[in-house]
């Protein structure tokens, strides 16, 4: 690997980092009045004690303004079959909860039917993040989980996991992952 800086541009950098492969989740929430969800790729697991999560709207995020006001939210982490989900709520669109089933979290926040899990969550901070949000949030319930394997995006496109095979090592502690 040569070590030759290069510019740093916005196209350059999603070249980059596009080779990072993430899941994707629909991060929902729900005012009363209508849901409102969009498809995220920056969510992660922050803290086991106490159990928090983080995800970051792009500040032009029609989402956010319902998740602040509300200060709730679920995040659906989608299985691999659900690639269309993931283009509706990925896409602005009037309604986007017409093209699947869901169901209520404790919060209201919509569980997609066919996500692989689910995690419901209050907002506990928000930090800038350049021309997004970081939203920490508390976790206050979680689903079941699937055997399915989940919606990976890498390079620009979807992908799912593979067996390792016989003869990989798998990782030695998992309890030490996170």
């Amino acid at each position: 690997m040569s070590v030759v800086p290069v510019a740093v541009d916005s196209d350059r950098f999603r070249a980059v980092l596009g080779h990072f492969c993430t899941g994707v989740a629909v991060v929902t929430a729900h005012d009363g009045e209508q849901p409102a969800g969009f498809a995220c790729q920056s969510f992660a697991a922050l803290s086991l004690d106490p159990p928090l999560v983080l995800f970051c709207p792009a500040r032009r995020s029609r989402t956010w303004p319902v998740i602040e006001r509300v200060g709730a939210f679920a995040v659906n982490l989608l299985a691999g079959r659900q690639q269309e989900v993931s283009a509706v709520f990925g896409a602005p669109g009037p309604d986007k909860f017409a093209a699947v089933d869901w169901t209520p979290a404790p919060s209201g926040a919509p569980l997609l039917d066919g996500a692989l899990t689910w995690v419901d969550c209050t907002v506990e901070a928000v930090h800038p993040g350049g021309d997004h949000h970081v939203v920490i949030g508390r976790v206050t319930a979680l689903g079941g989980v699937s055997a399915d394997r989940p919606l990976l995006f890498h390079r620009g496109r979807y992908t799912v996991t593979q067996d390792a095979g016989p003869g990989l090592p798998s990782w030695p502690r998992p309890d030490d992952w996170f």
